[in-house]
C-alpha cells in the first residue's frame, strides 16, 4: 500500500514521464502483435514474418532504455535518510522502481492489445473500411499463448533491466592490498618497517635489529627519526587513499574509448562503401534482406556503436572548446558542466545521433514510388526516435537534479540566476552546433552507397 501511495503521489512531471514509457510500450506491443498478424495472414512467408519480428528488437531496446532512464530520475524512489527506519531501504526502493516500471509497461501493452483488437474488428467491427485487415489477420483467431508472450516481452525485459540497474550495492569500495616485493621488508596487509609487521608476528633476525637501531640507511648515524616503531606501516609504501585518487581523477577526465569509437565508425563506413560497389539484388527492404546485404547491416551496426561510444568523449571535447581563449565566467561554467557530465549526457546523445543517421539512411532507401513508407514502418520509426529524444530529455533532467546542490551553492554565493540559465543554454547550443553537422555528415556517408 505504501508503494502505491508513493507512486500515486508523484509530481505531474514524473507522471508524464511514466506515461511516455506507457506510450512507448504501447507502440512496441502493437508492432509485435502486427508481426503475429502478418504471420497468421501469410503462413507461407515464414521468413519474412521472422524478419519483421527481428526488426522489432530495435523498438524493444529503445523502450527499455527509456524506462531505465525514467526509473533513475524518479525522485520518489531515491534513497534518503530516515526511510530505512520505516522499511524503505535501498532494496525496497529498488522494488518500488521495478513495480512502477512494470505497471507502466503493462498499461502500454494492454492499450496495444485493445487497439489491435479494435482495428481487427473483434470489438465493434472493422474501422476505417477494413484498411487494417490486410496486415492484422482480421477474421482469424489469435493464439492466446503467442499473444500473451509477445505482450509480456516489454514489461518483463524492462522490469528486469530496472531491477538490475538499481540493485543496492555496498557503498564501501573494496580495497585490495598492493603487494610490493622489497628486500628485507616483511609485509602483512602492507610493508612494515622494523621487526614486526602490521598485525603479524615478529620478523626477527639481524635486519629487524638494524632497522630498529636506525642503522639501515643514510640517516641511521645517530638519527632517531629514521627509526619507526614496530608494527607501523611506512607511508612511502602504502597505496594512496581513495579520496586522493578521487581528487586526482576528478569528474571531468576524458572518457575512455574515443579512439576505438572512431575506429568503429571508420570501419562501419568502409564496410558500407565496400558493399555499395555491387548493389544487392533484389532491393533491400524491411521484409526482404538479400544475401548481399549482410555487409550493409554490419556497417550500419558498427557505425551506430561507434557513435554511441564516441559521444561521451566528444561531449568532453565540447566542454574543453568552450573554455578556450580566455573564457569568462559564463563559458567557464558551461564548459566545466559539460566536462563533468560528459559520460551521463554523451551516451543518450550518441544514441540519438545514431538513430538520426539511421533514419536518414532509411529515408533514402524508401525514397521511391515503388517502395512507400508504410504505416508500421512509420510507427516503428516514431517509437525509436521518440524514445531516443525522450531519453535524452530525461537524462538532462537527471543531470539537473544532480547539480541541484551546486546550483544552490552558487545562488547563495550571489551568482545571478540569469548566468546559470545562460550557461545551460550555452551548453545546449554547443552540443547542437557540434553534433548536428557531425551526424549529418556520417548519415550522408552511410546513405551514399544506397543512392548509387
Amino acid at each position: 500500500m505504501l508503494d502505491l501511495r508513493l507512486t500515486r503521489a508523484a509530481r505531474p512531471a514524473v507522471q508524464l514521464r511514466r506515461l511516455l514509457v506507457a506510450a512507448a510500450s504501447a507502440g512496441t506491443g502493437f508492432l509485435l502483435l502486427s508481426c503475429l498478424g502478418y504471420a497468421l495472414k501469410r503462413p507461407e512467408a515464414a521468413g519474412s514474418a521472422a524478419l519483421r519480428l527481428a526488426w522489432c528488437v530495435v523498438p524493444v531496446a529503445a523502450t527499455v532504455y527509456l524506462a531505465l532512464a525514467v526509473a533513475r530520475t524518479d525522485p520518489g524512489t531515491r534513497p534518503r535518510p530516515g526511510l530505512s527506519a520505516i522499511g524503505l531501504g535501498p532494496a525496497r526502493l529498488m522494488a518500488v522502481s521495478a513495480l512502477v516500471t512494470a505497471l507502466s509497461t503493462t498499461l502500454g501493452s494492454l492499450v496495444a492489445l485493445s487497439l489491435f483488437l479494435h482495428l481487427r474488428g473483434d470489438l465493434t467491427g472493422l474501422p476505417f473500411d477494413g484498411a487494417g485487415a490486410s496486415f492484422l489477420a482480421a477474421g482469424k483467431s489469435l493464439p492466446l499463448a503467442a499473444t500473451l508472450t509477445l505482450l509480456a516481452v516489454v514489461p518483463v525485459v524492462a522490469t528486469v533491466a530496472v531491477a538490475l540497474a538499481l540493485r543496492p550495492s555496498d557503498p564501501r569500495p573494496v580495497v585490495r592490498p598492493q603487494r610490493r616485493y622489497l628486500p628485507f621488508v616483511r609485509q602483512a596487509g602492507g610493508p612494515a618497517v622494523g621487526g614486526r609487521a602490521a598485525g603479524g608476528p615478529a620478523a626477527g633476525g639481524r635486519t629487524g635489529e638494524v632497522e630498529a637501531a636506525g642503522g639501515g640507511g643514510p640517516a641511521g648515524k645517530g638519527t632517531p627519526a629514521a627509526a619507526a616503531p614496530a608494527g607501523v606501516i611506512d607511508p612511502r609504501f602504502t597505496s594512496p587513499s581513495l579520496t586522493d585518487k578521487a581528487d586526482d581523477e576528478g569528474a571531468g577526465d576524458t572518457p575512455a574509448g574515443l579512439p576505438w569509437a572512431v575506429a568503429l565508425v571508420a570501419a562501419g563506413l568502409t564496410a558500407q562503401a565496400y558493399a555499395g560497389r555491387k548493389p544487392p539484388t533484389p532491393a533491400f527492404t524491411f521484409t526482404t534482406v538479400p544475401t548481399g546485404a549482410g555487409l550493409f547491416l554490419l556497417g550500419w551496426l558498427l557505425t551506430a556503436v561507434g557513435l554511441v561510444l564516441a559521444a561521451p568523449g566528444l561531449t568532453h571535447l565540447c566542454g574543453r572548446l568552450l573554455q578556450c581563449a580566455r573564457p569568462g565566467a559564463l563559458r567557464l561554467l558551461a564548459g566545466r558542466g559539460l566536462m563533468a557530465e560528459a559520460t551521463r549526457i554523451g551516451r543518450p546523445l550518441g544514441i540519438l545521433c545514431a538513430v538520426t543517421a539511421a533514419g536518414y539512411a532509411v529515408t533514402t532507401l524508401y525514397d521511391s514510388p515503388g517502395r512507400p513508407f508504410g504505416p508500421l514502418s512509420a510507427l516503428g520509426a516514431l517509437v525509436v526516435a521518440g524514445c531516443a529524444f525522450a531519453t535524452l530529455l530525461t537524462v538532462a533532467v537527471e543531470t539537473r537534479q544532480g547539480r541541484a546542490e551546486t546550483t544552490d551553492a552558487l545562488l547563495r554565493l550571489g551568482a545571478p540566476a540569469t548566468v546559470l540559465r545562460g550557461a545551460a543554454a550555452l551548453r545546449a547550443f554547443a552540443l547542437l552546433a557540434f553534433f548536428a553537422p557531425l551526424t549529418l555528415a556520417i548519415a550522408a556517408l552511410a546513405a551514399f552507397p544506397l543512392t548509387r
